[in-house]
């Protein structure tokens, strides 16, 4: 049985310029992580499922940073979606897209925004009914020139390209008009993690403000 998401993929899309694409080793830097990027106006966080910490890391923001709407990225399968959704995630980012995952997200009341890369996949999830999606990698897979022939034929579908996104060429992307946002690592970077400059995670959140439309 279906549920329904506390946020659609288009409110988690527009909520702020950049979705922060986060890779969490240690599960004592994820509360304060956490809490530079709200207090920098960035609060939908994709923690990717790609180290054994990270659905730790959730549990502690989901728990400890109420303000913050914890999401999982790198969902690959119907396991990935229930430990995510048990681990207190409200949306799901997926590499690629199938059925199986849709489905599984659906069930589980999880928004997601699936990986697409072609325009057989784009038809797949249009199928599924996800009209919002993740173009991924975006720069690999030919950025905004990409975006920009797929804006006729596909004409309503809104896009979040993540993969190669910096803070230069992301207003590239924005100015697209079937962009809505844009996902991106270089808020969060390793560095300051290890360090704990969480000021530093702060302004740059701050600075993607700057990128709205």
């Amino acid at each position: 049985m279906s549920q329904a998401p506390a946020f659609t993929a288009l409110q988690v899309m527009q909520d702020a310029p950049v979705i922060p694409v986060i890779v969490l080793n240690d599960v004592a830097h994820a509360v304060p992580m956490a809490r530079a990027l709200v207090a920098g106006g960035v609060r939908m966080l994709e923690v990717t499922l790609r180290t054994p910490q990270a659905l730790a890391c959730m549990e502690a923001i989901a728990r400890d940073v109420p303000e913050a709407v914890v999401g999982a990225g790198t969902v690959r399968s119907k396991a990935d979606a229930q430990a995510a959704a048990n681990a207190g995630a409200r949306f799901a980012v997926s590499p690629g897209y199938t059925s199986a995952v849709g489905q599984a997200c659906r069930d589980l009341g999880l928004s997601l925004l699936p990986g697409v890369a072609t325009g057989s996949e784009i038809m797949m999830a249009q199928e599924d009914g996800f009209t919002q999606l993740k173009f991924f990698p975006a720069m690999q897979a030919g950025g905004p020139a990409m975006l920009k022939a797929w804006s006729g034929p596909f004409f309503d579908v809104k896009f979040c390209p993540t993969g190669g996104v910096t803070l230069q060429n992301a207003p590239e992307f924005l100015a697209l008009p079937n962009v809505v946002c844009v996902g991106g690592s270089w808020i969060v970077p390793a560095d300051a993690m290890l360090k704990g400059e969480w000021d530093k995670i702060t302004q740059l959140a701050k600075d993607t403000q700057a990128l709205r439309k």
